[in-house]
């Protein structure tokens, strides 16, 4: 018989999914994109620390210093000075903080122990197939209450945006798979290059203005990359 216990965790990765989009777009208008995306982005550490007490994974200096960098980095980027938030509204922060870093864990976790007969592009495809239809839903009793109006350019955009939200766990769960190094590492490297990469296209494609804390941010991010990838040696 196969194994089917991945059905119930893809369940539970489409409920958090979803409902992290949803709160994302509420603090992003209510405490501002720059600080949502810090949270978001902050939270590895909550992840980071999961794999690195769960599995035992073992700790040297250099490693020590990629991580360390890599908060650096990730935060110098991603912060703008002058945003201003509601403070009624700053739970919203911490629920992305925590929820956002132990859904990178449950992803690994699922990898790890879970997915011996589905291929992680499956896995991914069903998940955030789960989540749209999830959020359809959602959308379909809000517009028959009359709170929302369902209009076509949402239903494409949100089937746009899914696309590269796909690539983006997929391709996490295969490097998981397939470079060797401990989970930690990958996710720190994931991150950071992520985040590096999405600040190079705003400096290139959107004109941002370049700071003098996103260029530290940006030096201290390849830094942490280069650290941790040298710590796997």
């Amino acid at each position: 018989m196969k194994d089917t216990s991945w059905v119930p965790f893809v369940i539970l990765c489409a409920v958090v999914f979803i409902g992290l989009f949803l709160v994302m777009g509420k603090s992003a208008q209510l405490n501002g994109v720059a600080a949502t995306s810090v949270a978001v982005k902050m939270s590895m550490a909550v992840s980071l620390i999961l794999m690195i007490i769960s599995y035992g994974e073992s700790l040297n200096t250099l490693k020590i210093i990629g991580i360390t960098l890599a908060f650096i980095g990730v935060y110098l980027v991603s912060s703008t000075k002058g945003t201003k938030m509601k403070s009624s509204y700053k739970w919203m922060l911490a629920v992305l903080f925590i929820v956002s870093g132990g859904f990178d864990f449950i992803l690994n976790y699922i990898q790890n122990n879970h997915l011996s007969n589905l291929s992680s592009a499956l896995f991914s495809a069903i998940g955030l197939g789960l989540a749209g239809l999830f959020g359809l839903i959602m959308l379909t009793i809000q517009a028959a209450r009359g709170k929302v109006k369902f209009e076509l350019k949402n239903l494409i955009a949100g089937l746009v945006l899914g696309v590269p939200n796909f690539f983006s766990i997929y391709l996490l769960l295969l490097s998981y798979q397939l470079t060797g190094w401990a989970d930690s590492t990958v996710l720190a490297i994931t991150n950071v290059s992520v985040v590096l990469f999405s600040a190079i296209m705003g400096f290139v494609l959107f004109k941002e203005k370049a700071t003098q804390m996103k260029l530290l941010g940006l030096l201290t991010a390849i830094l942490a990359i280069t650290a941790l990838y040298i710590a796997t040696l």
